[in-house]
């Protein structure tokens, strides 16, 4: 029997039209082709899910799902959210306002906020302080330091300013590190209004805590730096590639990209 016979003897068999088994078999290779550029794409991104799979490689979200699906691709790193525990939701009152609370800026350097996390590296804490534009999700100013003291905040802080204009508002949360005098000395200084969240609140922080999440992901296992040096270069390293590479579902790119955009969106014709 030749492979026209077989094809049509199959078709036959199954109860479906011969057409179908050619499209079938036209189907299942497109799937084979994307379902390498997905994988490409996660050896280079390895936390993007299907949304920004889809926007990496300029496709529609809904081929990219099927395929995970069907092929069982997961993200690499994924982690679950830590439960918020009833006694969370006890908050005191602050005497400083939570501007982040309803304020939504239209432009860079109007809200920033600032937070800090930490790393166990080489049997011992370290801590890194970010500043963030709300409104570009970018990261403007970092420090890095083996204690969490009113100086890594101060470093952070004074590494934003010293690249881009004082913000209308900076806000953090109430720990100890955000209410020194030298804090409030520096945002005086610059004419910037301090801004808290409530405590034992830290989603009202949420930009800090959606990228320390994700930053975390991204970075991986820490076991793999050598020194406390390689440690800090594989942090800075994936602070640029965050800025400049990571696409941001809300942005439908990286934050210096948005940055760039709206910087020409600005100007006068």
């Amino acid at each position: 029997m030749d492979s026209k016979e077989s094809k049509t003897a199959l078709a036959k068999k199954l109860h479906i039209s011969r057409s179908s088994l050619y499209y079938q078999s036209k189907m299942k290779l497109r799937d084979e082709r994307l379902k390498e550029q997905i994988l490409a794409t996660l050896s280079e991104h390895s936390s993007y899910g299907h949304k920004r799979i889809a926007m990496h490689l300029k496709r529609n979200k809904k081929p990219i799902l099927r395929v995970m699906h069907k092929y069982g691709i997961k993200p690499y790193r994924r982690r679950g959210r830590k439960p918020w525990k009833p006694n969370d939701l006890k908050k005191d009152a602050s005497a400083i306002p939570n501007y982040a609370r309803t304020l939504c800026p239209l432009k860079r350097n109007v809200l920033w906020a600032s937070d800090f996390t930490y790393f166990r590296f080489h049997g011992r804490w370290w801590y890194l302080c970010t500043v963030i534009d709300v409104f570009s999700r970018e990261i403007v100013g970092v420090s890095f330091s083996a204690h969490h003291d009113q100086e890594l905040i101060l470093n952070g802080l004074n590494d934003a300013l010293a690249h881009h204009p004082p913000p209308t508002y900076l806000h953090t949360d109430q720990g100890s590190e955000y209410q020194a005098y030298a804090y409030f000395d520096t945002l005086d200084l610059h004419h910037i209004l301090a801004s808290f969240s409530d405590k034992a609140s830290p989603w009202q922080n949420g930009f800090q805590e959606s990228f320390y999440s994700e930053f975390k992901n991204d970075l991986g296992d820490t076991s793999r730096f050598e020194t406390v040096g390689e440690f800090l270069e594989g942090l800075y390293s994936q602070i640029y590639y965050y800025n400049n590479h990571r696409i941001h579902t809300a942005l439908n790119g990286p934050p210096a990209l948005y940055r760039q955009q709206s910087n020409n969106l600005s100007k006068p014709s």
